[in-house]
């Protein structure tokens, strides 16, 4: 059996004894551990001053996994990950051309970074090992690692939505995002829309066609592009939300409720997650349907997210306000509407406030899949479970039929499917989660990373194998 060698821009190294957190480190660090391997990436450390480059990755061992740990410059930071990648891809990907940013210098970073990943990765590899690189940070590391040489099978999983050909060529240096995409042997998008996404581009573009195989032929190269939803531990959440009772939070918040209903959202603080819609249908809501009012009660959990973007310190600036505004309106003495925490809650916490939750609301604008969505479905008590309310732009919609599902943009209607949430029959409610659970029971975490690596490892014909890549500098 091959090494494993995962590469992403930030690497989770857990401290010795302790288990990766989250399910991604989970899954991908228990493939490491049964076929040997390194997880290489930044260190989450900066630089000293006056030096541009780091001499050698720092390598890490804890319970079997080799972490492969790269500190990188300020200057590096800036351009590659503030700058190209979280102020042009990010946005862009998610349909925000209204907030894109591109500059030479940080597209110049972008792939100056991926250079010395690739330079730095390039000793540690071994001749039969597999290389599988996530998310959009490192698109261009496949084509930098052929470029020297490397013949190994590579793998690239985008863990965002793949944007529409009108919207994707809005990025001034589309074509070569493409062509080093074409570097890699298998491409992996979270839905089959964005496959149909990039099959339309490459057809558009003229660089590319499908094949009768069902590959790719993307300038000049034979490519497994298809989608691989990502899962989450189904089993494990469910059993950790079954026994979450035990936990004192859990207890003083359902005691606190004092038997309304909750309602539950819980993302990262980013503009792409539809928070400022998703409270202001909460106050039409409140507005339009008064007998609800203090008999329920809306929990928004909020961890800030990339400081440094000006954009997201305005976002947490607006939601604190909208929060503020529907509290200062339609409180009570002995009621709050909203309660609106901005930090870090624990993994074992939230899936109790799932499992005590009557309404998931997970609204993204935009998404590649969400696991939130999931992970409420799995908490859930099958005897009387609650009800997802569920984007239909988020990646999990294109999985979980049994959400109620909601156009984000239409706050009116949003406000009208909470009602429905809230009022909806039992038997409705079972189904509906029925067929949800058995979806993300069956397609779990460790589904998604198998069938991956199965078409990874699958062997290219002769023909298509790779050569050098020519890399525009």
């Amino acid at each position: 059996m091959s090494r494993l060698i995962v590469v992403s821009n930030r690497v989770p190294a857990p401290e010795p004894g302790t288990p990766p957190a989250g399910g991604l480190a989970v899954a991908l660090s228990g493939a490491m551990k049964e076929r040997g391997g390194i997880w290489f990436g930044w260190s989450g450390r900066t630089l000293p001053p006056g030096q541009d480059e780091p001499e050698a990755p720092e390598l890490v061992e804890s319970d079997g996994v080799t972490y492969g740990l790269l500190d990188l410059g300020e200057r590096d930071l800036d351009d590659y990950y503030a700058g190209f990648s979280n102020r042009m891809l990010w946005p862009l990907f998610h349909y925000r051309m209204d907030l894109t940013e591109f500059t030479r210098v940080n597209l110049g970073g972008y792939y100056r970074v991926n250079r010395l990943f690739a330079k730095q990765l390039l000793p540690l590899i071994r001749p039969d090992d597999i290389i599988w690189v996530h998310d959009y940070h490192l698109i261009p590391l496949a084509a930098e690692l052929r470029a020297a040489g490397l013949q190994n099978r590579i793998g690239f999983f985008l863990h965002i939505p793949f944007p529409p050909h009108d919207i994707f060529t809005v990025l001034p240096n589309h074509a070569d995002i493409v062509r080093r995409l074409a570097a890699y042997d298998v491409v992996g998008f979270q839905t089959p829309p964005d496959v149909e996404n990039f099959e339309t581009y490459v057809r558009r573009e003229g660089v590319g066609r499908r094949l009768p195989d069902g590959r790719f032929l993307v300038y000049g190269r034979a490519i497994t592009v298809d989608d691989f939803p990502v899962g989450i531990e189904t089993q494990v959440f469910a059993t950790t939300a079954a026994s979450a009772n035990r936990h004192a939070l859990v207890r003083r918040m359902r005691e606190s409720l004092e038997g309304r209903k909750l309602l539950i959202g819980v993302d990262r603080l980013d503009y792409s997650k539809g928070i400022a819609q998703r409270i202001q249908a909460y106050e039409t809501f409140l507005t339009l349907d008064e007998m609800w009012r203090g008999r329920c009660t809306y929990l928004q959990v909020t961890p800030k997210s990339r400081g440094e973007v000006p954009e997201y310190v305005a976002m947490e600036r607006e939601v604190a306000e909208l929060a503020g505004r529907v509290n200062g309106a339609h409180a009570e003495l002995d009621w709050t509407p909203i309660r609106y925490v901005n930090r870090t809650v624990s993994r074992n916490t939230l899936a109790g406030l799932y499992r005590m939750a009557h309404v998931g609301l997970v609204t993204p604008l935009r998404d590649g899949m969400n696991l939130v969505a999931k992970e409420y479905v799995a908490a859930q008590d099958p005897e009387d479970p609650g009800v997802l309310l569920l984007s239909r732009f988020a990646g999990a919609a294109c999985e979980l039929e049994g959400a109620l599902l909601t156009n984000p943009y239409d706050v009116d209607g949003t406000a009208g499917a909470i009602v429905r949430a809230l009022e909806m029959p039992l038997d409705e409610r079972q189904d509906r989660w029925r067929r949800m659970f058995e979806r993300i029971r069956d397609r779990d975490v460790a589904w998604w990373r198998n069938n991956f690596l199965e078409a990874l490892e699958r062997p290219a014909p002769e023909a298509t194998r790779p050569g050098k890549i020519a890399v525009v500098r």
